[in-house]
């Protein structure tokens, strides 16, 4: 009867046990900030809890979009357009060396100074849909504004060499929000996390099952199928394509990202897909690498540790950096 009764016993702790478990729950919030959509994940087995923590990387997230958005009236750098010479804090000052570490990488093509040509192109909610291509002249004289060797830091201190560059974060910021968000979430004890900005996304650990996370890429050509898969386990992505944004001229689309030695789109690529362990850089290098030569971006990535890229190019022929883990989807 004591042996039946322990086990009797036993039975019901396990019971009591099984029943305290708390379920692990997939928590999700989204907000807007930089002119798109953010969207925070959580698995938590405590919906309260993570809800704080995610209040935390949006905390972040508008911190940045504040102090460093060159289109938030007051940021450092919207100071730095109209004053030409601004104090910046170290973080600022941290943000324009990388940049300029990748405009060096891409031998200049990548160039945070492109607002000109962007608005002559009509990307801009400053000037009126274009309705005819820019007349050469048009570019040329656009062009002479665009120069980022026109910046330079002495110290705290930023200046800008000529009244008419300005400075445009857009190809950087949000990934760096990103991954400032990402360290956020880390610090306040997340292991199974993910935050995504569209563009760029960043992984912490893997899904709460514990499998990799599972990102769908767009077909350039129909945003709406996906070429494949591609895995992330605590790893970053940033993506550039010419479905991203664009203008119609005449019934022909014109995407965003120019070739300052054109000062047209850039022709021989579709997409590129950047994976790294930093969303700052997946971000920055998504861009640069879209300008620069496909056999340099190769060459970049089969030499980096930790960087993979996937491009699609022209004629839509998919490439890969050869430790890359992309699942092609079946036709």
């Amino acid at each position: 009867m004591t042996k039946s009764r322990n086990i009797f016993l036993l039975f019901l702790l396990f019971l009591l046990l099984l029943g305290c478990e708390k379920k692990v729950e997939r928590v999700d919030e989204d907000r807007f900030a930089f002119g798109t959509f953010f969207k925070v994940t959580i698995f938590s087995d405590n919906t309260k809890e993570a809800k704080s923590k995610i209040e935390l990387a949006f905390k972040e997230i508008q911190r940045i979009d504040e102090r460093y958005n060159s289109k938030v009236k007051g940021s450092l750098v919207d100071n730095l357009n109209n004053t030409k010479k601004e104090k910046f804090d170290a973080e600022g000052l941290y943000l324009l060396k990388e940049v300029k570490k990748t405009y060096e990488l891409s031998e200049k093509k990548y160039d945070i100074t492109m607002e000109p040509l962007m608005m002559i192109w009509g990307f801009s909610e400053e000037v009126e849909p274009r309705i005819s291509l820019p007349t050469e002249e048009e570019l040329r004289k656009a062009s002479e504004n665009v120069d980022f060797s026109k910046v330079e830091i002495e110290n705290e201190n930023v200046m800008i060499k000529n009244k008419d560059v300005r400075l445009d974060t857009g190809s950087f910021l949000k990934g760096y929000a990103v991954k400032k968000a990402g360290e956020k979430l880390r610090e306040s004890g997340v292991e199974n996390g993910f935050i995504s900005a569209i563009s760029s996304i960043e992984a912490i650990g893997t899904k709460g099952d514990g499998s990799p996370w599972k990102i769908g890429i767009q077909n350039p050509d129909n945003p709406s199928e996906i070429l494949g898969i591609i895995e992330l386990n605590n790893q970053s992505m940033g993506v550039s394509g010419n479905y991203q944004t664009y203008v119609e001229i005449d019934g022909k689309k014109y995407h965003h990202i120019l070739d300052k030695e054109t000062n047209y789109p850039v022709q021989d690529k579709k997409m590129v897909v950047v994976v790294n362990k930093d969303s700052f850089e997946a971000d920055m290098f998504s861009t640069a690498f879209f300008l620069m030569p496909i056999e340099k971006v190769l060459e970049r990535a089969n030499i980096m540790p930790d960087l993979d890229v996937l491009i699609v190019d022209k004629n839509d022929e998919i490439i890969v950096s050869k430790n890359l883990k992309f699942t092609k989807k079946n036709k």
